[in-house]
């Protein structure tokens, strides 16, 4: 199980790798500024898929990422 930090530290690259620092940046400051409900998002954010093809998809998006991380050195 990944620590909290360990998370954030994830969730930050994933969003720098997709959006760009700048946008980044943007969309945490979207986040603080109006309510969020986790819960409602789930339920819309997510297209309808099966378990297998989610997987497939989150799994290549994984690698991607682990690949970018390795070509930044980790710095992401």
């Amino acid at each position: 199980m990944k620590t909290e930090s360990e998370i954030r530290a994830a969730g930050l690259r994933a969003l720098v790798v997709n959006l760009g620092l700048v946008e980044a940046e943007r969309f945490i400051t979207l986040l603080s500024r109006e309510p969020f409900d986790y819960t409602e998002w789930r339920k819309t954010a997510l297209p309808e898929l099966e378990l297998r093809k989610l997987s497939r998809i989150a799994n290549k998006y994984a690698e991607r990422l682990d690949g970018l991380a390795e070509d930044q050195g980790s710095n992401i």
